[in-house]
């Protein structure tokens, strides 16, 4: 579902290849912010199967308020896609600790005394938890932060979710050697390794890594801490308030609040999982989290909802 209205290249950005660990190149776009009042550094996480330039016009108005903002594709995807996809061993576990690592890494290159502050959307706002740089990061937004198990799907959508992402979804990718979602209109293609971890993801994320790495990972977001706001739709499908809180059950060390907004709260009928980074929100979200990244205060307090899950599993 990556939307085509926004820019490629963001007026005043740079493009930029950012170098991961392991050799992979990312491509990625450096928004300068404006005027001499530079305030901070913002890298954006993507959802999955979702372009970076959908992101650019937010990190346009973010550079507008002197910030410098990275916008990057995880490996595998739009501009870090490699020349045969087929086959591709990719994982969405790399996307945290070697993408996201080098993302962070490059960021604190370009300004070292800078503050360094993450919006994650959907997967992007679980990734930074799995990078060993992540005490670089002051502060944390994330938008439907989830890890797509279909038990979190919303009740009403969630059979059919579930037969989209985990039954055709994986039937696809063995039949491709990839999941080729552009043709369908399914988000973008996706590496085989990341559409098999998420169509036969479990209740726990740390099950797909090897049997010995599982604690160091669920250690490594647990001593996170940076806050987070997290932000989840009354009317999002996949980023529900379920899944959410189960993502925040991982990150047990942060001081962590949730906000639940309803499409009314901002004068709508429909928000759900991609909208709110619509230019159409400028006004209203986009604005409002600038008190959260600048500040560290919550614009909506009226909104915010215990964060405590009934299925705190994550310790």
């Amino acid at each position: 579902m990556a939307s085509t209205q926004h820019p490629a290249h963001p007026v005043g950005s740079e493009a930029v290849a950012i170098a991961c660990g392991d050799g992979v190149v990312l491509g990625g776009h450096l928004c300068h912010g404006h005027g001499d009042a530079r305030v901070g550094s913002v890298i954006i996480n993507c959802a999955t199967g979702v372009l970076a330039r959908y992101y650019h016009r937010y990190a346009r108005f973010l550079a507008g308020q002197g910030y410098d903002v990275l916008t990057y594709d995880y490996r595998g995807i739009g501009e870090s896609r490699p020349g045969r996809l087929r086959g591709c061993g990719y994982r969405w576990r790399e996307w945290g600790t070697r993408d996201f690592e080098a993302a962070l890494r490059f960021m604190h290159a370009q300004r070292p005394g800078a503050t360094i502050a993450v919006v994650g959307h959907s997967i992007g706002g679980f990734l930074p938890g799995l990078a060993p740089s992540t005490p670089l990061v002051a502060r944390m937004l994330t938008v439907g932060a989830q890890y797509a198990w279909w038990g979190d799907y919303a009740r009403a959508a969630r059979m059919r979710l579930f037969a989209k992402w985990h039954v055709a979804m994986p039937a696809l990718t063995a039949l491709f050697g990839y999941f080729p979602g552009r043709r369908l209109g399914w988000l973008e293609d996706l590496p085989a390794g990341v559409a098999n971890e998420w169509s036969f993801r479990g209740r726990r994320f740390e099950e797909s890594f090897p049997r010995a790495d599982r604690q160091a990972s669920r250690d490594r977001m647990r001593a996170v801490t940076a806050p987070i706001l997290a932000i989840s739709l009354a009317d999002d499908e996949i980023g529900t308030v379920a899944a959410v809180r189960r993502t925040l059950d991982y990150y047990a060390g942060a001081d962590r609040t949730l906000v639940q907004i309803r499409p009314s709260d901002f004068g709508r009928d429909a928000i759900g999982h991609f909208a709110l980074f619509h230019d159409s929100y400028a006004e209203t979200f986009w604005t409002g989290t600038l008190r959260w990244l600048r500040d560290g205060h919550n614009p909506w307090p009226y909104l915010s909802a215990p964060v405590v899950s009934s299925h705190s599993e994550a310790r």
